[in-house]
């Protein structure tokens, strides 16, 4: 059996939870952004716009495997409401923040992460893999709910410009740990993004089922809606002492 130096984990419905109202409240933060600086656009027809753009420019996304963001979403869902607001404009700029606050206060950290990155980093080298639009609030979430210190190598899709499965960000992820792709497992919940991504970049994935197994929304909500299981045997783990027991049955190349 191939040995294992390194360990790659996903973000969201992995490490971290969104808690459930975290979707709507991050849409109201977002318009009441927008009317504060005088779009007055309306809540329900914004929030119907803006699902529409999201699950476009995601598609398209998917397709190509190049990142899109949010500021595109804003400025196509305004458009369909009449409002001829570039991307790049500050009110949007000053929306997506506001969008984003809501997570910051709202993510939580799976029950015992800590722990198990603890336990985990003197032996094997730790990454971070994460599918996020925006570099920097994925960023300051990963600090706000304390998981900084243990990823000394963090690969977000936003700031990389490819997004999960693409094999490009896998490649990238492999470079910066520095380790063959054979010798790494990388942990996640979406068969599709992280299972088939793995694999399709030579890494063994493990899927992590906390969230499926206890009926916890997908987060952050948009365009997270995600297949049964994956096409093929892949070991899964459900609390975080399965991955430990997983890992006890695997070579380190230090034995």
């Amino acid at each position: 059996m191939q040995p294992v130096s390194a360990i790659g984990f996903d973000l969201f419905n992995t490490l971290v939870t969104v808690e459930r109202h975290g979707l709507d409240e991050a849409l109201i933060r977002l318009t009441r952004s927008l009317r504060t600086g005088g779009v007055p656009v309306a809540p329900d027809a914004f929030k119907a716009a803006h699902r529409k753009a999201a699950l476009r420019f995601i598609e398209e996304a998917r397709k190509d495997g190049k990142e899109t963001h949010n500021r595109f979403w804003i400025s196509a869902a305004l458009r369909d409401l009449g409002y001829d607001i570039p991307p790049d404009d500050p009110r949007i700029a000053a929306a997506i923040d506001a969008y984003f606050s809501a997570f910051l206060d709202l993510c939580r950290p799976i029950p015992g992460t800590a722990e198990m990155l603890t336990a985990l980093g003197d032996r094997y080298r730790i990454g971070l893999l994460s599918n996020f639009t925006h570099g920097p609030a994925a960023r300051r979430i990963i600090e706000r709910v304390g998981l900084g210190s243990y990823f000394p190598v963090m690969v977000i899709s936003g700031e990389f410009g490819f997004r999960k499965p693409h094999p490009a960000v896998f490649r990238e992820l492999v470079r910066r740990m520095g380790v063959p792709a054979e010798e790494m497992l990388y942990v996640g919940d979406d068969p599709d993004s992280d299972i088939a991504g793995a694999y399709g970049a030579g890494i063994r994935p493990v899927w992590s089922r906390y969230v499926r197994d206890r009926k916890i929304p997908f987060a952050p909500g948009i365009g997270s809606e995600q297949g049964d299981r994956p096409g093929r045997d892949v070991p899964a783990i459900s609390k975080w002492d399965d991955l430990l027991s997983l890992l006890r049955t695997v070579p380190h190349p230090s034995r």
